[in-house]
């Protein structure tokens, strides 16, 4: 890696203006770094569980006690709306929490079961993490991961995306602030072009990654060629499915919260909309009320519900994204036009009259727009869920909850599926998806064995 320097800036999305300019990281400073890990790593991993725990709580807490700060730091640096800042902050001490709480007892050793000797599974740490993660939840997935990650004994390195390295900084900040040993979690202030070297220290043991499924790809090659363990969360398409005897007005309300909860910017957002012919204008009429009553504007200002996009270039490619939905065949229904004002913002959206030979089909929106579709049977509406490259997560509404149960267990192509409500993640429940949506799994006990050494120890 060559020693040199370079600078990173932020830009606020809302009007532009330059938030802050940070030095990267150079060779020396990267080389300590891993090096502190791997000395912290051999201390942290004889780290009786209650002790970690105690550290895991008390990052929680340091983090809580500064969520106003951080909030806005979040709002400015990706344009989310302050009320949502706080709840991510809130969401992501509560995983830390619930890791303190429940990790000691997913790790206590195992008696093996049908065997007559006496054998043993336990759960040692790997070493060091690297979490890359992206901007979009830039405290939530970082949390999220550091939870399982320091109570199963491996330290943490993050590369955040670089837009939030004010964040970055005030998670590691943070830490610092607590009884934790000093190498436990370290911020490095890298671009992505040298990601690769980093993977491939043997220092770096394990890797945790966040974000589109190109760079997912590129990230999986590189660890496979070095045999480290890694876990992909990528992009999704998330289908929603409205059943004739679905509640129209509770799968309109949650199919829109979902498709605009941070500016459409998630993984997990209701993309598309697959809805029977029997309740489909019904529907149609609904959502569209709810999406023209989400008022968007600065961040700042607790009365706008959508803040911008992350910036300028991915509100240009959302509407190219709508340009071509709409030249093959797509019907415009609201939205689709960029604002005359400034900043990266774009209207809440909805495209129907979508075929599966659209280009747009098989690409992820990340922004408010929401694919509408129609089916009359089961089979077509199945057909449409399935077709995309992704499989994340997913929904059905209908009043018949066995019925949708048996279409999530057996038909839907995803990682999750929620019966009458939008999907979310939940430090209890396992997280992650399937083909371009990526491999493993995040949250629940399987977080915690993702990144452990499942050890034999028989007798």
């Amino acid at each position: 890696m060559p020693n040199s320097k370079s600078n990173i800036q932020t830009i606020n999305p809302h009007n532009g203006k330059m938030l802050d300019t940070y030095s990267t990281h150079d060779t020396d400073t990267i080389s300590a770094k891993i090096a502190l890990s791997k000395d912290t790593s051999n201390i942290w991993k004889k780290t009786s569980l209650s002790d970690r725990a105690y550290i895991v709580r008390e990052i929680a807490e340091s983090i809580l006690t500064r969520k106003d700060e951080l909030a806005k730091l979040c709002s400015l640096e990706m344009g989310k709306p302050i009320s949502q800042s706080i709840a991510e902050i809130k969401k992501s001490t509560n995983a830390l929490m619930f890791y303190a709480q429940h990790a000691p007892q997913w790790l206590e050793s195992k008696r093996a079961e049908h065997i007559e000797q006496e054998a043993y599974v336990t759960y040692a740490p790997l070493g060091t993490l690297l979490a890359i993660m992206p901007w979009n939840f830039p405290y939530w997935q970082v949390l999220r991961a550091m939870g399982p990650a320091l109570m199963a004994g491996n330290t943490m390195l993050l590369k955040h995306a670089s837009n939030v390295t004010g964040c970055a900084l005030a998670i590691e900040e943070a830490v610092q602030s607590t009884s934790a040993p000093k190498g436990l979690f370290q911020t490095l202030i890298i671009p992505g072009s040298k990601m690769s070297e980093i993977i491939a220290h043997p220092d770096i043991h394990a890797i945790a990654f966040t974000g589109s499924s190109e760079i997912g790809k590129i990230i999986a090659s590189q660890a496979g060629a070095h045999l480290k363990k890694h876990v992909l969360e990528l992009g999704g398409s998330d289908p929603y499915l409205v059943l004739e005897d679905a509640d129209i007005d509770l799968a309109a309300q949650k199919c829109v919260q979902s498709r605009l909860n941070n500016a459409g910017q998630s993984c997990i957002a209701a993309k598309r909309w697959i809805v029977h012919t029997s309740v489909y204008d019904a529907f149609k009429d609904k959502a569209t009320q709810l999406m023209k009553s989400y008022t968007y504007g600065d961040p700042l200002d607790a009365n706008h519900k959508m803040g911008p996009l992350v910036d300028i270039k991915a509100r240009d490619h959302l509407h190219e994204q709508v340009k071509t939905a709409l030249q093959h065949g797509g019907k415009l229904i609201l939205g689709g036009e960029i604002p005359s004002h400034e900043g990266a913002y774009y209207p809440p959206s909805i495209i129907e009259n979508i075929q599966i030979q659209n280009p747009i089909f098989n690409e992820e929106l990340f922004g408010p727009v929401a694919l509408l579709f129609s089916f009359d049977t089961l089979e077509e509406a199945f057909k449409i869920a399935n077709a995309t490259p992704y499989g994340l997560g997913g929904a059905v509404f209908s009043k018949d909850e066995e019925k949708a149960y048996e279409i999530a267990s057996k038909h839907l192509d995803t990682g999750s599926i929620f019966i009458n409500n939008m999907v979310v993640s939940h430090p209890a429940l396992p997280f992650g998806g399937i083909k371009d949506s990526g491999y493993g799994r995040e949250l629940s006990a399987l977080a915690l064995y993702e990144f452990s050494n499942i050890k034999t120890i028989s007798k």
